[in-house]
Formats: C-alpha cells, structure tokens, sequence
C-alpha cells in the first residue's frame, strides 16, 4: 500500500495516497522559500524540489546501482500515461509538440492557458484530474487550439481531439454506486466495451490456489476480441513491450552492480517476470524482494497499487527509488520490534488477531528517483508487497520517504491551521506536536496498521468480497490502527515521543478537522467524494463524530458564521476509534460487502454542502495551491574514454517543463 499523499498533522492543513496510497492528507498552507525550493506553482499545483542527502558518501557502485534503477524507473513512464487513458499519449506528443515549436504570440491569455493545461496533464499523468479522477477542462477553446495546431503543422484528430471539450470519458475512475462502474470509467485497464459484470464474470471463474492465490488481474489489459474476453499482458513482446524491454536493460545493468546476492536475486526474478508477464514469477520476486534486507540501496517497480482500478484487479505502474536513512531507522525500528505487541493489545475481536506478525520492517528511505503512480504526485510511505499471503507468511517492508516528508515540511507556513483550528490552544499543540504525531500516525499505519488483523478460514480477498470498497476500507483499517494507538502511552515507553498525551490530543484534532472540515477544498461545490483515500478520512471522521456528538465528546460550534470542531473528551474519541477499528476489521475478515458499503456510502460520499461552501469561502484568503508534487533530481553520470563511469553527479533541472520534455524526449517508448 503507499500512503500517497501527504498527511503532515504539524503543517495544519495540508496535502498521503496508493500502495496508494495513505491518509489523513491535509491541504499544505502559505509556502515559504527552502534550500529545495519551489520550482512552479500552477492551477491547483505547487511543484517542488528534493534533494538526496549522503550521495557522496555512497561508493560507486551503489551509485551506479541507483543511477541503474533510476533508468529503468523513467524507462516504463509512457506505461502509466497509458493506463491512465487510451488517448492520454496521443494527446500528449500533440500538445507538447505545439508547446515547444509555436513561434505565434505567447502573452494572450489563451496561449497562457494552453501552458497550464500542459503542465496540469504533465502532472497528472494524462488528462484526468489527479486526485480526483475528473477530466480536466481547458480554459481555452477548441478552435484556438485547431489554429496551434495548424501553425505547428501538428496533427490531432478524432476521439482524441474532440475528448478535450466534450462530455465523453469524465471521469478515469468512476466509484458511484449507480454506475457501470467499469464501463464508466476511462482508466485503459479494460477495453471501452467490457462491463462490471464481465470483469466479474472473467475473474469469478478463474480458479487460484486458495492458500497462496496470485493478483489476478495485476498486469493485464482485459478487453474483448469477436465478442470474448482476452487478457493482454504487459511484458516483453507483449502489451507495452517496447517499454518494458528499455525497463530490461536497465535492470539487467543494475543486477550486475547488486549489493549482494540476494538482491541479484530479487532483481533477476524481477526481469524474468517482465520477460515473461507470469504472476507466479511475480510472487516469487515479492519474497525474494521482502527477504533481500541487506544493504543500503532498494526499489519499488513493477504494476503494483490498484486504486486506478474500479474492480482492484490491475496495477499502475510504478517506480521509487531509495537509499537507506540510517539514523532515521534505527529511531523507528523499535515499532517493528514490537509489532506483536500492538497486535496483542489491539480492539480487534479475538478470531481476528494474528497469533504471530511476521517480518513487518520499518526504515525511513532518502528518495533517489521516482516515476509512473509516484511521480510527480508522490506517496510518503510504502507498504508493500500487497499479495495477503506473502505478507503473511513472508512478512513485509515499510517505509517512510523522510526526504520527500522533510521538503514538504519546508513548503509550508501556519495561515490555514490558525482560521481552522477550534482555537489558540489546538494551534500551539498542533505546532508543538503536530509534525511527530503525524510521522508517528504515518509509521502506525504502515507498520502495524496494514499489517494487523486475518481474515476468516474460507473468506475470499477484501478485492472480492469488498468490491469497489476494498481500497477506501483497507486505508481507513490503517488509520484507525494508529489513530487508537495514538492515544497510548506505550509510545512515550518506546521512547518514539516525550509527551503521549499531547502528541494523541495533535493527531485526534488534526484528523478530525481535516476529515469533517479541511479537506473539502480538495472539491468542487455539489461534489461527492470519490477518491479512497480521502473518502476513508471522511468516513472515520463522521462515524466517529457522530457518536462522540451524542456524549458530548465532541462539538461542533458556530462562532462569527464559522464552523469549528472541539473534542472535549479524547479518552472517549479514543474509544469510538478502537470501536470502529474492530468493526472495520470485522468486515474485512468476514467479507460483510453490505456492511462496507453502508459504512462508505453512509459517511464516506455525501458532502455537507453548507459547510462545503463555508470552507471554499474561508481558503479564499489563501493562495497556495492544495496539491504538490515534485521534479526528480537529475542524476548525471561522467565517463571515461572506454565509456565507464567515473562518478554520477546529482544536479536539479532548470524548471518542471525542462524535465517533462526531457522525459518525453528520452523515455518515450510508446507510441
């Protein structure tokens, strides 16, 4: 799982999706310059930079070996604009093509909106918003970008023109409850012809190994062909072939500077299932990955986080690159330690709990390189490998990218914590604690939240039995893991903070006045809420509120006609957290599809509209953009007159455009 968008309590109001992507993301207030900086604000967008602390003190060889990774990360970025779109690519070489050659005028305001289309798209991945899935409009007309065209002598026609300013395809991902919802959505993992029901018709009748199934699904394009079903896998020679093959060459560089003999494993497994496209080889490589601990330098690649998918089958590709922060985990190795601790003393029904957690490893990773699902929108933690069984028997690995949190930190100011906070005293706690609670929230739920809890002998995967809940249930199981552990003191005793008290009253305040409050700006006015992530702090939030409300544990109260919440009782809101922790698990355990779907429908979708409106109305005092994301760092290598690297220097590139063009220009293997 990767929380992917950024959930950092201390900022606020802040941006913690995947695997995925994972929580309590709040809108990032006022920026402020840094040593990273920032290098573009658009739209909606703040784009920023990272740096990698401690490359020089990496020997060549592992510099070589994250240079390698790198590559072959950048290599298979066309794959995810693909599975983001069917016309994504298209699109994309067309309006690029008019950006860099348009000799016309460049002061109008429609060429300046045809600029922040482009880079709103180079966001995204495609045209599709993001965060919320919706297709995003131009602010300029059909006819103005017909004339681009004609100056440039490009050529966009058809579907792919036409989509840019019609109805069609409005939304990647389409979760209500009243729609086909695979035949609704315009995420490219199943062809414009196959419905909900022949997915469920296709893969219901597959038979797995009940004990050890694969992720059926994972990496295959499901369309019809004269009218019958048929998988088109990604591999060599395959679906996205092309790519993948530059994908091959790099790991096949990066396999011959390994760090040792487990990681050569790992990552000839990994080649082997890109050759191939087998699921079982794809599982061997996942416990071979898991297993290989050794060493300074590790990855994440392949088709892993299912959120783009309606049904949670298929996996959008996707590349993180990492080298080890050593002082960092050292400090939160004492979680992993005590995992089974947490379990033990956890809510959660008897028949639920695991009688042995195995294997759960915690690191906070300096990010090298990211691209696909990761880029330039990146997740701040990772829980991985997502098959139950592997995780189970084989155990898993955490991480949190600390460099990634650390620039996100130091874009940020206090402005919209101060108008949405209840009052002075929830700021200065906020202030205080807000950045260890939410590091803290963000270890809990990787470590011992995802991977808490069994389900039932005979149950089927939550991806069955759950549906299209799956994703926002599992999230919101993994808040609520270290939301009630928040409140304990156990975490002063492991020494991860000097006051538990304070650092529990900062998250249950923040998490609360995001879920209810703060993260609506994320939407249009008359919205539902559709994404997981964001739809799991929105359920947590509200069932929690409502039954605290009834006891008086919390508030809400209506001060000069604005909105604040105050909890008056964090003993109680503990409680209602573990209560809705064990039922949350109860129905991942026992499959109860009614129950998630009353949970999420209930609480998780439907926005109050009269406080939507105050939000949008009070976060109009505020000019930073909600959302960030960020440039890779540029690792260039030097050689010798035989071709051998010398050294690899890490330099920033000149602006966000500079490097999507260079992206486009260098790794575009798709056509």
């Amino acid at each position: 799982m990767t929380f992917k968008y950024l959930t950092v309590l201390s900022l606020g109001l802040l941006l913690l999706t995947s695997c995925g992507q994972e929580k309590k993301e709040e809108v990032k207030p006022e920026p402020k310059e840094t040593k990273a900086g920032i290098v573009d604000e658009f739209a909606d967008i703040k784009i920023l930079q990272y740096e990698i602390p401690g490359w020089e003190n990496l020997s060549l060889e592992k510099q070589k070996l994250v240079y390698y990774m790198t590559q072959a990360g950048l290599s298979g970025r066309d794959m995810m604009w693909a599975q983001n779109y069917r016309h994504n690519l298209t699109i994309r070489k067309a309006l690029e093509n008019v950006y860099t050659t348009y000799t016309g005028d460049k002061n109008t305001e429609d060429w300046k909106n045809f600029e922040t289309f482009v880079k709103r798209i180079w966001f995204s991945n495609g045209i599709h918003h993001h965060y919320s899935t919706v297709k995003m409009t131009p602010e300029f007309s059909a006819e103005y970008l017909n004339q681009l065209l004609a100056d440039t002598n490009t050529t966009l026609e058809g579907e792919a023109f036409e989509v840019l300013f019609n109805d069609k395809d409005a939304k990647k991902v389409n979760l209500s409850k009243d729609a086909d919802i695979v035949l609704e959505s315009a995420i490219n993992f199943y062809g414009p012809d196959v419905t909900t029901a022949d997915v469920e018709q296709f893969y219901g009748s597959k038979t797995v190994d009940a004990n050890e199934p694969i992720e059926l699904g994972l990496n295959t394009k499901l369309v019809k062909e004269n009218g019958k079903l048929v998988e088109k896998t990604y591999k060599s020679g395959g679906l996205y072939g092309e790519a993948i093959d530059e994908v091959i060459g790099w790991l096949e560089k990066a396999k011959g500077v390994a760090e040792n003999e487990n990681q050569a494993k790992a990552l000839g497994l990994l080649i082997d299932y890109y050759k191939t496209g087998s699921l079982d080889t794809w599982d061997e490589y996942a416990i071979a990955w898991v297993n290989s601990t050794e060493g300074d330098i590790d990855w994440i690649n392949g088709f892993i986080e299912v959120y783009n998918d309606p049904k949670g089958y298929k996996g959008s590709y996707e590349s993180i690159v990492q080298i080890k922060d050593f002082d960092m985990s050292k400090k939160m190795a004492v979680l992993s330690k005590d995992a089974q601790w947490f379990e033990d003393n956890s809510p959660l029904m008897a028949e639920h709990k695991k009688a042995e957690v195995k294997g759960v490893s915690y690191k906070t990773v300096i990010v090298a390189g990211e691209a696909g699902d990761a880029s330039p929108s990146t997740p701040i933690g990772v829980n991985l490998p997502n098959n139950n069984w592997i995780r189970q028997a084989h155990g898993s690995k955490s991480v949190s990218l600390g460099n990634i949190i650390n620039a996100y930190n130091g874009a940020g100011g206090s402005g919209r914590l101060e108008e949405f906070a209840n009052d002075s005293l929830e700021v200065a706690l906020e202030k205080e604690y807000g950045k260890q609670a939410d590091k803290l929230h963000t270890a809990l739920h990787e470590v011992v939240g995802h991977a808490s809890g069994q389900i039932n002998p005979g149950v089927g995967t939550p991806k069955e039995t759950l549906k299209s809940y799956k994703s926002t249930i599992e999230e919101g199981r993994a808040d609520l893991f270290g939301l009630y552990y928040l409140m304990d003191p156990k975490l002063q005793e492991l020494g991860l903070t000097d006051n538990w008290e304070k650092t529990g009253k900062a998250a249950y305040d923040g998490y609360i006045r995001n879920g209810m409050m703060t993260q609506l700006i994320r939407l249009e006015l008359g919205d539902d809420v559709e994404e997981a992530h964001m739809r799991n702090r929105q359920w947590v939030s509200a069932w929690v509120f409502e039954k605290a409300q009834e006891s008086g544990a919390v508030v809400m109260e209506q001060r000069d006609g604005k909105t604040y919440f105050d909890i008056k009782d964090y003993s109680k809101m503990r409680e209602l957290f573990g209560e809705l922790l064990k039922e949350t698990q109860r129905i991942t355990s026992e499959g109860d599809y009614e129950a998630a779907k009353a949970l999420v429908e209930d609480y998780g979708v439907k926005v109050n509209q009269d406080i939507h409106k105050e939000v949008l109305e009070r976060n109009k005092q505020f000019k930073s953009a909600p959302y960030s994301g960020f440039v890779n760092p540029v690792l260039v290598p030097e050689m010798d007159e035989d071709g051998t690297i010398t050294a690899i220097k890490v330099t920033q590139p000149e602006s966000f455009e500079a490097q999507m063009l260079e992206y486009a220009k260098t790794y575009g293997f798709l056509k």
